[in-house]
């Protein structure tokens, strides 16, 4: 009677674990899966917000006239308005996550896609004599028409190392010193941090070559009485080296020559020229007279 009254309660003890484990159990498969929130848009363009993460959707009524116009477009006699309809009634269409980031995109190609298949599934009478053509005028004409622009407003920016904080060496490590691209390890690149922050010395230029000013001089050191003042004296030209020196080599530049005069005198007008002169000029007057006569009559 006793080994009964032991059994009973061990196999109490046994159930009440096992049920508290399936509640434990089944409490977190319910957590885990609300964390995964679904943000549906409005349209299937725009911008959309939701967490990171979040499942991003559309309803079937938002690309409804997207999709009858699709079918109308086929050419496969598709009844386009109860295919119109049948998309309608379909709450929600997955297009995909919002991404860890700041923002993303989804592009009209994955939306045509899903709406593709949502209409699918919808199994309607009617896609026409061809159903698979009248999806693929539906999918080209929603990706053509569509796209979403993602932002995540759980995201948060990751902050930038403050002065004198620790930044990690990139590079490739050498040697048993772990320093970068052979410098050792315990280099101080920049003073205020142990391996390469902080603020930058100031530039030393000491080492720059700069001229030095010069000394004043006084006028009668830098020039005495006895000598010539630069620049004082008539000008020498010379040749061949012997420039300022004024020797004997000195010639004309160039080979200039007076040309011949036919033996006539300078500056004399002969008579034959006078006379060709007024000759032309009495020709050039008789046809001005005509040309301007012509003209007058």
């Amino acid at each position: 009677m006793r080994k009964t009254t032991i059994w009973q309660t061990t196999r109490k003890a046994l159930t009440v674990t096992a049920l508290a484990t399936m509640v434990t159990g089944g409490a977190l498969l319910t957590a885990g899966t609300a964390s995964a929130a679904t943000t549906l848009a409005s349209a299937c363009s725009g911008t959309v917000n939701g967490g990171m993460g979040d499942t991003v959707a559309i309803t079937g009524t938002s690309v409804k006239e997207l999709v009858r116009a699709g079918a109308r477009e086929a050419g496969t006699l598709a009844l386009y308005d109860v295919a119109a309809n049948d998309i309608a009634k379909v709450n929600k269409i997955d297009l995909g996550t919002v991404p860890n980031a700041a923002g993303g995109s989804i592009d009209g190609k994955v939306i045509g896609a899903a709406v593709r298949q949502a209409v699918k599934d919808t199994k309607s009478w009617g896609l026409g004599l061809n159903p698979e053509k009248t999806l693929n005028s539906i999918e080209h004409k929603v990706a053509g028409s569509c796209g979403l622009t993602t932002v995540a407003t759980n995201y948060v920016a990751p902050a930038l190392p403050t002065p004198g904080t620790t930044a990690p060496q990139q590079g490739g490590t050498g040697g048993t010193g772990g320093g970068t691209h052979g410098a050792p390890s315990n280099s101080n690149l920049l003073p205020g941090g142990s391996n390469g922050t902080g603020y930058a010395p100031p530039r030393d230029y000491g080492n720059l070559p700069v001229a030095q000013p010069g000394v004043a001089v006084a006028p009668g050191v830098r020039y005495p009485a006895n000598s010539p003042l630069p620049g004082e004296g008539a000008p020498q030209y010379g040749t061949d080296g012997q420039a300022g020196q004024g020797g004997p080599d000195v010639r004309n530049a160039g080979n200039a020559e007076a040309l011949a005069t036919d033996g006539l005198p300078g500056g004399d007008v002969q008579l034959p020229m006078l006379l060709a002169v007024l000759v032309l000029a009495g020709v050039t007057a008789a046809l001005v007279r005509t040309w301007v006569l012509r003209r007058v009559s």
